[in-house]
């Protein structure tokens, strides 16, 4: 994994809780500095636990199941998150409390007790470690009678729409699948979409199965998933694009039914999202301004 797509799944991570961090207070009672901001131990638990589960697990030496699942114990005693006092009652509330319902918990077969030894517990999407089997761990979505698809939607920037364009459409990005949402969280969806997307782009989902072959799952915290196309670096072809617009009123559609409507607006403002992309990415968009793989 490049680093690149290393700092995109890290940031990825960032967005875990959708509570922004207290910042912290200087001398005079006002807000400090950049980067002076405070996570509540339950986020830091959450981060150190989506980290190791999704991305880190081989390195740290434990071993996940063919269902994505750790043993709990192992879980405890990796470094970052045994510096963090992480207990199994902390781990409970995590799985249940959290809102995007990021971890699945369960008894190792036959367990009865109420010790981290008795417990398995995973990420229910996000993963970037190969090992982890789509087919174990999601529901597949098909057009033969199983689970539809329904509205799938995809969250991005419009920092990363030019690379987007000229790379084809949208791809994993270091991880195993591109991530997409049943709607945007103005409707009510919590996982799969961050709050701060600046566009929006529509998949034809069944016509991406119909002509390109391409798998659908759903994951336990609903999030709509695609390897995309193996055969091409895991690329969701922009000819699969139903609808891009911007979700609020300044962009209107970019692209619709496969094909290219208009470039983002001159004067846009663009940013790339806080330690997110390559150093000092952005600029206005258009057909294939900038080289490179797609994000979102």
């Amino acid at each position: 994994m490049g680093d690149d797509d290393q700092g995109h799944l890290e940031l990825e991570d960032k967005a875990l809780d959708s509570k922004p961090p207290r910042k912290s207070r200087g001398r005079n009672g006002r807000g400090g500095g950049r980067g002076g901001g405070h996570q509540s131990r339950e986020v830091q638990v959450s981060k150190a636990l989506s980290r190791l589960l999704r991305h880190q697990a081989e390195n740290a030496g434990i071993k996940l199941d063919r269902d994505g699942y750790a043993p709990l114990d192992e879980v405890l005693a990796y470094g970052p998150i045994r510096s963090l006092g992480v207990t199994l009652a902390d781990v409970q509330t995590a799985v249940s409390d959290n809102d995007k319902q990021r971890f699945s918990l369960k008894p190792k077969d036959g367990s009865t007790g109420s010790d981290a030894t008795d417990f398995l517990i995973r990420a229910n999407q996000g993963h970037s470690i190969k090992t982890v089997e789509s087919s174990s761990l999601l529901v597949p979505l098909t057009l033969d009678g199983g689970e539809g698809p329904g509205r799938v939607v995809h969250g991005t920037y419009f920092a990363f729409w030019p690379a987007i364009v000229a790379s084809g459409g949208l791809r994993p990005m270091g991880r195993n699948h591109v991530h997409c949402s049943r709607g945007t969280p103005e409707e009510g969806v919590v996982s799969g979409m961050r709050r701060d997307a600046e566009l929006l782009v529509e998949i034809d989902v069944e016509r991406s199965i119909a002509e390109g072959g391409l798998k659908w799952w759903r994951s336990d915290n609903d999030v709509i998933l695609t390897e995309g196309d193996p055969e091409n670096g895991g690329l969701l072809s922009s000819r699969f694009f139903r609808l891009v617009r911007g979700r609020r009123d300044e962009v209107g559609v970019l692209w619709e039914n496969g094909e290219w409507v208009a470039d983002l607006p001159e004067g846009l403002k663009v940013r790339v999202p806080h330690g997110k992309g390559p150093r000092g990415g952005g600029g206005r968009g258009g057909r294939g301004e900038r080289g490179g793989r797609g994000r979102g």
